[in-house]
This record gives C-alpha cells, sequence and structure tokens, in this order.
C-alpha cells in the first residue's frame, strides 16, 4: 500500500481513514456484548448473569496477551516501516504471529490446571459456581483462538489495512451473535453456550486473517520459512507490548476488584454492575477505537522524524477523543433508565445499574485523556511512560482509591472509585505528556 496516507495526506483524511475502520469493527464488537449480555440476561437467572461476570476478567485477561505481541508488535513494525525497513517488519510480523498462537496454547493449559483456585479469587461463591465453571471452562478451551486474533487484527493496520482488520473483527462478532441464541436456548447449554459463541467468532477471525496475509499483504507474512529474529528485536517487541497489554491486564484487575468489594452488598449488585460495564462499553470501546487506530500513523511519523506531523496528529487525535467521550458520557447517562431496561425488567436492578451507569461517565472525559495518552508513548516507543498509565487506572491507583473509598463511604464509595481513578490517571498522563514527549514537539514546532 502506498505511504501516501502516512506521509502526506491531510491529517483529517488519514486521521479518519485509519481510525473509522477500527471505531466500526469495535462498535460491532459493542453489539456483541451487548447481545451476549442480553441473551444471558434473558435466562431470567441473577446467579447465571452473576456468575458470567464473575468471569469477564478471564475474557480481557486473554485480550491483554494477545496485545502484548499485536500492540507490541506494531508499534515496532510501524516504525520500521516509516524508516523504509519493510523487510524487518515482515520479519517481526512472523515472530508475532507464531508467538501469539503458541502462547495461547501455553495459556490454556495453564487456565485448566488454576480453574479451581481462580475462580474462587474472581468470587464465585455456592450460587455462582456452577454458571462461572461452564463459562470459564470453554473460554479456557479457546484461548489460543482468543489470543491469536487480537494480533494480526493489529498488525494489518501498520500496512495501512484498517479495513480488513475491521472485516476479520466484524465477522467474528457476527457469528458469535448468530450462535449466541443456539447454543444457549435452543442446545440449552446456558452460560457454557455463550461462551462457545465466543470462541468459535473468534475462531472464525482467525481464518479470515491467516488468508488475509497470505493472498494479499504485501509487507506481513505467516510463512515460517527462512525466518530469524535477534534477542534485541525480541525484547523491543516485548517492552512495547507487555505495557501494552497491562492496560487490558488491569481491565481485569479492576473488574475482579469491584465485584469483590460489591459482592458484601449482595449477588444482585455484581449482576448489576456486569450489564452496566457491557453499557458502558459503548463509550469505552468507541474511544479506545480512535486511540488504537491512529497509533500506526503516530508510530510511522515518529520513526521517519516527522516531528511537526507528528504534532499535528497528535494535537487533532485529541480534540476527536475528547468531544467524542462528553457527547458518549452525556447520552449515555441520559438514556441510563431505558439502557438497562433493555437487559432486565426488575425495577430494583434497574435503579441499582442507573446509578452505577452514570457514576462511570462521570470519568469519561479522563478516560479520552488516558487513552490518547497512552497510545501514543506506545507507538513512539516509550515502555516507561506507558507502563505507568497502563497499571494505573484500574490497577494501582484504582485498587488505592476503591479501598479508601469503600472504607469512607461504603457502598456508594464502590461506585465513586472509577471516576476519582480516572481524573487521577489523567493528571498523571498530563503530566508525563509534558515531561517526556511535549519538549520534544515543541523544539520541532520551533525549527
Amino acid at each position: 500500500m502506498s505511504n501516501e496516507l502516512f506521509e502526506r495526506a491531510p491529517i483529517h483524511k488519514a486521521y479518519f481513514s485509519l481510525t473509522m475502520p477500527v471505531v466500526f469493527s469495535m462498535v460491532l464488537s459493542l453489539v456483541y456484548n451487548m447481545v451476549d449480555t442480553y441473551f444471558i440476561a434473558q435466562t431470567g437467572n441473577t446467579d447465571l448473569v452473576a456468575g458470567v461476570s464473575l468471569c469477564a476478567p478471564v475474557f480481557t485477561f486473554l485480550i491483554a496477551l494477545g496485545d502484548i505481541l499485536g500492540l507490541g508488535g506494531s508499534s515496532v513494525i510501524s516504525r520500521l516501516f516509516g524508516q523504509k525497513r519493510d523487510g524487518d517488519g515482515k520479519r517481526l510480523s512472523v515472530f508475532c504471529f507464531y508467538g501469539a498462537l503458541f502462547g495461547g496454547i501455553a495459556t490454556a493449559v495453564v487456565l485448566f490446571l488454576l480453574q479451581q483456585p481462580l475462580l474462587s479469587l474472581l468470587g464465585a461463591d455456592a450460587e455462582t459456581l456452577p454458571y462461572a465453571s461452564q463459562y470459564y471452562g470453554w473460554l479456557a478451551l479457546g484461548a489460543p483462538f482468543i489470543i491469536l486474533s487480537y494480533t494480526p487484527t493489529n498488525l494489518l493496520r501498520t500496512e495501512g489495512f484498517s479495513k480488513a482488520s475491521m472485516a476479520g473483527t466484524v465477522l467474528g462478532s457476527i457469528v458469535n451473535i448468530i450462535l449466541d441464541p443456539l447454543f444457549i436456548f435452543t442446545l440449552g447449554m446456558g452460560a457454557g453456550g455463550a461462551a462457545i459463541a465466543t470462541v468459535l467468532g473468534n475462531l472464525c477471525a482467525d481464518l479470515f486473517f491467516v488468508w488475509f496475509l497470505l493472498t494479499r499483504s504485501q509487507k506481513l507474512s505467516v510463512n515460517p520459512a527462512g525466518f530469524h529474529i535477534s534477542a534485541s528485536e525480541i525484547r523491543q517487541i516485548f517492552v512495547i507490548g507487555i505495557p501494552s497489554s497491562v492496560t487490558n491486564f488491569m481491565q481485569s484487575i479492576g473488574i475482579a476488584l469491584t465485584n469483590r468489594f460489591l459482592l458484601v452488598y449482595g449477588n444482585d449488585k455484581v449482576a448489576a454492575m456486569g450489564i452496566v460495564l457491557k453499557i458502558n462499553m459503548i463509550a469505552v470501546l468507541v474511544l479506545v477505537g480512535f486511540a488504537f487506530g491512529v497509533q500506526p500513523l503516530v508510530g510511522y511519523n515518529y520513526g521517519a522524524g516527522n516531528s511537526v506531523r507528528l504534532k499535528k496528529v497528535l494535537t487533532f487525535s485529541y480534540q476527536v477523543e475528547c468531544g467524542t467521550a462528553v457527547i458518549l458520557a452525556a447520552a449515555l447517562s441520559l438514556l441510563a433508565k431505558p439502557l438497562m431496561g433493555l437487559f432486565v425488567s426488575d425495577e430494583a436492578m434497574i435503579q441499582t445499574g442507573v446509578v452505577m451507569l452514570r457514576m462511570q461517565q462521570a470519568g469519561m472525559l479522563f478516560v479520552a485523556i488516558v487513552l490518547v495518552t497512552t497510545c501514543t508513548f506506545q507507538a513512539v516507543g516509550n515502555p516507561i511512560c506507558a507502563f505507568l498509565l497502563s497499571v494505573s487506572r484500574q490497577g494501582v491507583i484504582f485498587a488505592i482509591v476503591i479501598s479508601a473509598t469503600s472504607g469512607i463511604a461504603g457502598y456508594n464509595g464502590v461506585l465513586a472509585a472509577q471516576p476519582l481513578s480516572d481524573l487521577l490517571t489523567a493528571a498523571l498522563a498530563i503530566v508525563l505528556y509534558r515531561r517526556c514527549l511535549f519538549p520534544e514537539l515543541k523544539s520541532a514546532s520551533n525549527d
């Protein structure tokens, strides 16, 4: 694909050409998540809904593992393409693909070995354990397919194939949506059926990505013939990939912590939060799509040493991200009650969810700032700043905040923990940006 898009196209054209397919794929992924939650909620079994919600950190953990090679590899490869080192980029893409595949197999084995202690750690009790076990077991079996799907979908964007990346995600989501009611209700498989549909959706996405890489890509590959890689190159991928994956891993920690602090107030609170977090993804996934979609453009221009264009890209990115965050937060807050009503009919649970959802939206502007800044540090190869932000919002800062606020304000403190953590992490992001990247961009603008 021509370098016109990365080097010379107007900023808004390059930005939306790369980000909109990612945003659209995120929206389709969101639709799948919403439909999945809808069908699970329609069972009318609160313990089943809570059991599946308790396993949400396992799924985000698998995504985090996929991001190690997906985001780490795409960061390094996009900079190599900016330096006109296409052959090196192709070699590294082979390593990322097979690393994700075999890493997924190893993860599946570990998950099966640790099933009981992990479910206990996640908060499964006598009522929710049967459902959590069903969902967990199928997720563990499908771990290789889930982890693998997050590698090529990121790598393809480094070559400008955002639409192909989107197509694979869309395919997986559609398969998932079609299979959900079949497995959950028709075959009577309940929570296990929802997990099977998820795994098969990811498998179909994997097959599409392999086909595309074999037949359409010129700069990326899955052919191991003649492959070699140095320890230094592996380190470059992991030094960015691990901090990148920590964002999703911390999301797992954040969900698990929230569930644990809510358990003392009843399984109905955990079930309500499970639905709320899926609705909240309407805003989060759109913001993630814009933030991650522009990474190849940031990485390419940073690798090419074009700091003037890089500054313009980042300015436009913050403007779009923050404006979108405000609009989505306002919309979800206003529509909180009807959105909850789509999933449950119990009035008490609806009211509980409305308060939870509005509290989540209070920090959405800060989430936007954190996402763009984190993705920027990942794209330019700054692992320390990327890592600090990745472990903060739903990790270190969140753990400290929820422990403090729950002790001070009880149940309301648990709900307030996330927006307060978002605010504090956004403040950290601004400090890191001004110290680590702003001086370089300011110098470029004065040249």
